[in-house]
């Protein structure tokens, strides 16, 4: 039974707490339908007060969001369990223990903090060490450093910067470490960026990821004798990137050589933990100083990490902040203190376990697949998985690169490997959004360029990630990938029928995950630059709109919202079956229709503009004549009509008529005198696409053939093109509505014999129809 009140209450309050803001997870629907005035805008302290309630509904509202914005987007917060309850309640109790008396403070944070230590030492396999707890992993370092700054310059604490101008300190950071870890450590040191040294990775020997040693002892060599003080180097054990480890145990040797520190740190150093622990890894528990990120590979929120080192001089380690005096500092431990009391030792290790599990289940199911190329440092025990789509060139046509290989060899790879990262990339979004639980994002590689990264380490145990997650995360792998290699495989044949088609422009984008991009080229002899940029942009989005109305399972876009070209068709990612030809003539049929119905517009409005000025003219030049013929006396208002009564003056009425068919002006004469406007002409058709493919009921546009799949080579744009000559020759009596039927047409002979049967069946019902029927209808044909 709890003796503290206090204790207890703050134990209930803090269930409550997590209860009331938990329960917006599991009632969005319901939170959505509510509409609240906006809490994040500030506003005056109310002098009042208020309860705890409402300051957690406010703290609720500002957390999950109640703009519509915010609440369409899916997101996924960390799964927070009994062991994270655990971890927040140590910071309420911080606050709470922080009052007591300093001599009860002073032993209770030293249990906390002996606790602590003792147990990360053993679970990590770190004889005799301290340890530092730090909310930032980079602050870990950064106190290192002050500490061996204070053990090499042993005036440093009296004479400050003058003693490192005598013997320039040098720190050592592989080229694969952290982006911008050497500077911020020279900016908080208050060192020149000239005090950094990084350090190359391997070139021809080892994995490309591991620092190369030889290169690091030469190095140090050349600042020796220079008169530079090597001073700390910072080694992996796993890399940000790909999860490599370096060779510590080489690196352990040279640092006592030259009488440096050596300072690890790495998503791979959670493995010391476990039973089996790879060679390379578990060098990492001589070296003089690591640094723990707990709060990821455990799942614990709000958990500092933890830098465990070796020294003998206690003042220097306080000097350099390692230690503190105040006993409240020494409360950091305290959240991690409850949950690894919570989890315990078999608990902690089960998590890890569990982790380098679901690396290596989906390592085995990489290995099956083709056209996965994987960057892992161990096949038996990696715990970062690294992969990338890659397709050889051997397994793709390149015949048509044979020819040209020793000339544009070095064009063609930089191309293919930025192609290559754009489908990765697309890869790996793609990955995140269909299974969130599997925790892959998308990584640069210097080397490999870009690849997807599965780190379960660092993932797992917040988004709770199973081996459920992780087949089905392969299942999503097995439908991309033949999506990715066929549209590799047609990017080519894409851009040869663009590139010899009229009227269509190839926009190279490499950048692009998908067919390729092109353009409508619009030819105009208008000087004016603006006008033809807007004309072609006009043209564009009509396309762009006129291709997604089609039934097709094509993606047609304007393309990225930045950094994309203007005025252009972007294409997606296709399937195997896809009529390239086909679907090419289309892009360039329907770019044609609508730049003729732009130009008939503008050709009409034109002509209309001419034919009313033609018809002004002519008008004023009949109220002359008209004038002439009646005479002056008439035009006077009381004599005229005196005069048109006396002598009526006969004038047939003159007009004009317009006919846009014809685009002329014509007289209205014939209009009067028939008592009936003329028809005129008749109208030319719409045009329309020449295109028209006979598919099969419920086949989609650019769909291949089952008969025309099998034999397909690189001859069927030809084919196709013949096929296109066929079906110009036939009249062109389609309408646009029926584009997609079958075309029909009939011989000349059979077209005599039905006009002849039709006429026989004419003549044969007009015999039997009564005399006065028959005489009727020969007045009405007289007429």
């Amino acid at each position: 039974k709890m003796v503290d009140p206090t204790l207890a209450e703050m134990g209930k309050n803090l269930n409550e707490a997590m209860k009331m803001l938990e329960d917006n997870q599991r009632k969005v629907e319901e939170e959505n339908e509510k509409k609240y005035a906006r809490k994040d805008i500030p506003g005056p302290l109310q002098g009042s007060g208020q309860d705890m309630v409402s300051i957690l509904q406010l703290v609720q509202n500002l957390m999950h969001g109640e703009d519509e914005e915010e609440t369409s987007q899916s997101y996924r917060l960390q799964n927070v369990g009994e062991q994270g309850h655990m971890a927040l309640l140590g910071h309420s109790l911080a606050a709470y223990i922080s009052v007591l008396d300093r001599e009860r403070l002073r032993k209770l944070t030293t249990r906390i903090l002996s606790d602590t230590t003792l147990w990360l030492c053993r679970l990590f396999r770190y004889e005799n060490g301290s340890a530092y707890y730090h909310e930032d992993d980079r602050e870990g370092l950064l106190k290192i450093c002050r500490l061996v700054i204070h053990t090499r310059y042993e005036d440093y604490t009296i004479e400050g910067f003058n003693v490192l101008c005598s013997k320039q300190p040098v720190i050592y950071i592989s080229s694969a470490a952290r982006t911008g870890l050497g500077q911020a450590l020279c900016n908080q040191l208050g060192l020149p960026l000239s005090c950094m040294c990084r350090v190359p990775c391997n070139t021809m020997f080892g994995s490309q990821h591991q620092m190369d040693v030889a290169l690091l002892d030469r190095v140090i060599k050349d600042d020796v004798e220079s008169g530079k003080l090597p001073l700390l180097l910072v080694a992996n054990a796993g890399t940000p990137g790909a999860g490599h480890t370096d060779k510590l145990g080489r690196l352990k040797e040279l640092c006592e050589q030259y009488n440096m520190w050596l300072h690890v740190e790495g998503v791979n150093l959670a493995t010391l933990a476990l039973g089996y622990v790879s060679s390379s890894v578990l060098a990492a528990t001589k070296c003089d100083s690591m640094t723990l990120t707990l709060g990821s590979w455990l799942g614990l929120p709000a958990v500092p990490a933890v830098t465990l080192y070796r020294h003998e001089d206690p003042s220097l380690s306080l000097a350099a902040g390692l230690t503190s005096s105040q006993p409240v500092e020494k409360l950091r431990a305290l959240p991690l203190w409850l949950s690894l009391q919570y989890l315990g030792h078999d608990g902690i290790v089960e998590r890890i376990k569990h982790a380098s599990q679901l690396s290596q289940r989906l390592l085995e199911n990489l290995k099956n697949l083709d056209f996965i190329k994987t960057s892992v440092e161990d096949e038996l025990s990696s715990p970062v998985v690294v992969f990338k789509f890659f397709q050889e060139y051997s397994n793709r046509d390149q015949t048509s690169h044979a020819a040209q290989a020793s000339t544009i060899q070095h064009p063609i790879i930089s191309n293919e490997r930025h192609i290559y990262d754009t489908f990765n990339q697309w890869l790996g979004e793609q990955l995140a959004q269909l299974v969130p639980a599997s925790g892959v994002d998308v990584v640069e590689l210097e080397d490999e360029g870009t690849c997807v990264r599965f780190s379960p380490l660092m993932t797992s145990a917040v988004l709770g990630t199973e081996i459920q997650d992780i087949d089905q995360l392969v299942d999503c792998l097995k439908m991309k990938i033949p999506v990715l290699t066929s549209t590799l495989q047609l990017r080519e044949e894409f851009e040869q029928e663009v590139r010899r088609t009229v009227g269509l422009l190839y926009i190279e984008d490499l950048g692009w995950p998908g067919l390729g991009v092109v353009r409508y080229n619009y030819h105009s002899d208008e000087k004016n630059d603006d006008k033809q940029e807007k004309e072609l942009e006009k043209i564009n989005t009509e396309l762009l709109k006129k291709l997604n109305e089609l039934e097709s399972d094509l993606t047609f876009s304007l393309g990225p919202e930045f950094g994309g070209q203007k005025n252009c068709v972007y294409i997606g990612m296709v399937t195997e079956d896809l009529d390239v030809s086909e679907l090419v003539e289309t892009i360039a049929a329907t770019g044609r229709e609508i730049e003729e119905n732009s130009r008939l517009l503008e050709n009409m409005t034109e002509v209309v503009r001419k034919g009313i000025q033609e018809a002004q003219l002519q008008l004023q030049k009949a109220n002359e004549e008209r004038l002439l013929e009646e005479g002056l006396l008439r035009q006077i208002p009381v004599v005229g009509s005196v005069l048109n009564w006396f002598s009526p003056f006969q004038a047939s009425p003159k007009g004009r008529t317009f006919n846009l068919t014809a685009g002329s002006l014509e007289s209205t004469e014939s209009t009067y005198v028939s008592k009936a406007q003329g028809t005129g002409t008749t109208p030319p058709p719409t045009p329309t696409s020449s295109l028209a493919k006979q598919r099969l009921p419920g086949q989609k546009a650019f769909k291949r053939s089952l008969r025309s799949s099998d034999g397909f080579s690189e001859t069927s744009s030809i084919s196709h093109c013949d096929d296109l000559e066929k079906m110009d020759q036939r009249p062109p009596a389609l309408s646009p509505s029926h584009e997609q039927g079958p075309l029909e047409t009939e011989k000349p002979e059979e077209q005599k014999v039905a006009a002849q049967a039709q006429t026989n069946t004419e003549d044969t019902d007009s015999d039997k129809l009564p005399p006065d029927s028959a005489k009727g209808e020969e007045q009405a044909s007289g007429r």
